[in-house]
Parts: C-alpha cells; structure tokens; sequence
C-alpha cells in the first residue's frame, strides 16, 4: 500500500513486465512463529475492528511519493492479524508484532515493555499514532532490530509506548507500509519521515530490492504456523501460478497505501466497477463500497447476524454461492464458495453460533466513488501470494495451494 503510481500508466504496464522481484526459492532467512487467537477481551468483534481501521485509512491526507540478498520470516495469524517474532536490542528482546502493510511505524511495549541494551538510543522525540482501531504513543528510539538470521537492522526507529490501546495480546507493529504514512508521527517534527523497516533493509544492503513477498494460508486452528513474510524478493515455493503484477493506483486516498484498481464481480454480474481501493494485512475481512456490498448481500440471500455484525446465509445459500470474481488489469482472481466464508471451526471466537455460515465480505461503511472503494484483507490474500513492490511501483498476486482449498 505505497503511494501514487506513475501517471504514465501505459510506460508503467509495460516496466512491471520486465522488472519482476528475484524468485528466492530456498530462502535463507526463517523466523520461527506460534499464531494465536487473541480472545482475552472476550469474542473478536471483527466488523468493529475493520470499520474503525477504513474509516482512519480514508481519513489519511498527504502528499504521496514512492519512495540486496533476500530473506523471510515466518508470520501468524491469530484470527486478527498476522504476527511476527521480531527481536529489538542486543541481546535481542524478542516481541510479538503485527505485520501491517498500512502503516509504517515499528514500534514495541503494548505488552512486553521495552529493555534497553547498549544499542538502544533514546531520540527524545515524541511519537504518537493513530490506527483508528487502536492507537499508541511514546517515545522514539534507534535500536537494532533482529528480523531472523541475517536480517538484522542497525539504528533502526523504533516507538517505545508509553501507553497504547487495541493491542492486548501483542507487543505492537512492524510497519510495511509507505514512508509518507510516517509523516506526521514524530510530534514535534510532524513534517519529518521516519526511514521504515523495508526501507533500510536496502539501504544498508541487506536486500537489493524494496520488495515484500507474503504468503498466509486459511486458518481453521487457534494456533498454526502458517505463514511467511519475505524481504527483497519472492519465495517461488509459496505460489503455483505465474505472478502477475498490477500497477499502484494514482487515486486518493487510496495512492497513499498498497493502492490498486479492480472490478469486482458475484458470478457474471458487476457488483463493483472497476474503482481504487487497498491491499492490507491489518484488516481481516474483504470491505466493499456500501452500495456493492448491498448489491452481494441481496444476491447471495444473506442476512445481517445481529451477534457478530457478519452476513449470515443458510448452508443451502452456501451450496448455492457463485464465485467472487476480483478483477485486476487482464486478471481475475476468483474467491470460491468456500473462501468466502469464515472458518466455521472457529465461529465461536467471534462470538458466533457453531454451525452457522457466516461471510467475510462486509460493508466498508461508505460510497463507491471516495477513492478507497475496497480493502482487500487477510481473507483475501490467504487464497493468494502477494507481492508489494516498491522497486517497480507494483503489486503482483499469483495462485497458491490454498486458492481453491474447502477447509473453511
């Protein structure tokens, strides 16, 4: 989710053609992971959780510019988000953080607190961010951050919360996103940017390309080691199909994130026309622009479940569910009956009833035409490898094992 592609869309098709990431096909680089279902506050209230996150990404305004050995670590998903061992200091701490591709501070201290060594180095700057689901704020410090063997980053930013709320279970972030999203985060330098994770990670030649690969796979258990992110390249062994790459939407808000256009489809008919919207990790459902989501609920039959804020469909509804159909440049890239619904093994940690069927597509809240029309979240990018490329201005997705898999 960077900022705005080139205005030259045609010269940037054709440059994601012949610039594509280096394939890793033995990746060097591991980080061992354990997912959980975070439910000590009770039932994940999904709905609540993605609404009030859009509503902060819409709200975001700016000014948006995009900005050599590759390596992965794992990640987990606990029903939320997806979470990564990440070690600070040295010795490391090791913190349990949030892979976000939208946002771009990393920070630590919701839960485990911050231990200083002799690399940790107080910056006395205020930090502070909002994420609409949950907020921080803190201190900066440069510290040496530990991605796995081989990734480690020195002086890198780093928030150390003083306070933070949404983030029970987890220790914080680490941000992926674009560097613009940093502006504004250091409060007493508010036109500051803060270089993120990824982006040293190349200027200090650990990678050679400002590439992320992430592969997730769907998620039946309450704790399953399913997932891996990748620095400077692809993972050839995480996809089946051919990558193909789209560029990043000139349209704001939706510029300012892993912004992409697509149309979307239920069966053969256009639910959404082609429109600007978001790839992001931090949400967990599919959102769609209120009037497209009326438009999938009344075709598909589905009612509104009080309990959980999900639409609810009856298992003939869901023998009858035709394929969603996300349409991306010439792709298509189609969610089966199965992919659109969540995981019934774990319906009741959202607070609903076990053998009930719910959906994972709901309302983004707000009209097709403000510019960030759809997010694409975890329970898409689980059928799909994602690759977010800040080196070419791109986003590629390819097929996996999982793509047409009837484990939900």
């Amino acid at each position: 989710m960077f900022p705005a592609a080139s205005l030259l869309t045609t010269l940037l098709l054709a440059l994601s053609i012949a610039a594509s990431p280096v394939e890793v096909r033995n990746s060097p680089v591991t980080l061992p992971i354990a997912r959980r279902l975070n439910t000590s506050g009770g039932a994940i209230n999904l709905l609540q959780h993605d609404q009030s996150r859009a509503a902060a990404l819409k709200n975001f305004k700016g000014d948006s510019t995009l900005s050599r050995r590759t390596g992965s670590i794992t990640v987990t998903n606990d029903a939320v988000s997806y979470i990564a061992d990440v070690g600070v200091g040295s010795p490391a701490t090791t913190y349990y953080l949030i892979v976000d591709t939208g946002s771009s501070n990393t920070w630590v201290g919701a839960d485990t607190k911050y231990v200083k060594t002799s690399t940790s180095v107080d910056t006395g700057e205020p930090v502070a961010v909002d994420y609409g689901s949950g907020s921080f704020s803190g201190t900066e410090y440069t510290d040496t951050v530990t991605l796995g063997d081989g990734l480690t980053i020195t002086a890198q930013s780093i928030g150390v919360a003083a306070t933070s709320t949404g983030f029970t279970g987890v220790d914080g972030i680490i941000g992926i996103g674009p560097l613009i999203l940093t502006e504004g985060t250091l409060t007493d330098e508010p036109d500051t940017t803060i270089p993120t994770v990824t982006d040293n990670l190349y200027s200090q030649g650990i990678i050679s390309e400002i590439v992320v690969g992430i592969s997730f796979e769907p998620t039946t258990t309450e704790s399953d080691a399913n997932g891996e992110l990748t620095f400077g390249g692809v993972d050839a062994t995480r996809y089946t199909g051919t990558l193909a790459y789209t560029p990043l939407t000139t349209t704001e808000p939706a510029s300012y994130y892993w912004g992409i256009n697509e149309s979307i489809t239920y069966g053969t008919t256009t639910i959404l026309a082609e429109t600007a919207g978001i790839v992001d990790t931090g949400t967990t459902l599919i959102l769609l622009a209120s009037n497209a989501y009326d438009e999938y609920k009344s075709a598909t039959g589905a009612t509104l479940d009080e309990t959980t804020g999900l639409l609810r469909i009856t298992t003939t509804q869901y023998s009858e569910l035709k394929a969603l159909n996300f349409v991306v440049g010439s792709n298509t890239y189609t969610l089966t009956a199965n992919a659109q619904i969540w995981p019934r093994s774990l319906n009741t940690y959202i607070g609903g009833t076990t053998n009930y069927v719910y959906l994972v597509v709901n309302d983004l809240g707000t009209p097709s035409g403000e510019g960030l029309d759809f997010i694409n979240g975890y329970t898409f990018l689980e059928r799909f490898y994602s690759v977010f490329d800040t080196t070419n201005s791109q986003v590629g997705f390819a097929t996996t094992a999982y793509t047409d898999a009837t484990t939900n």
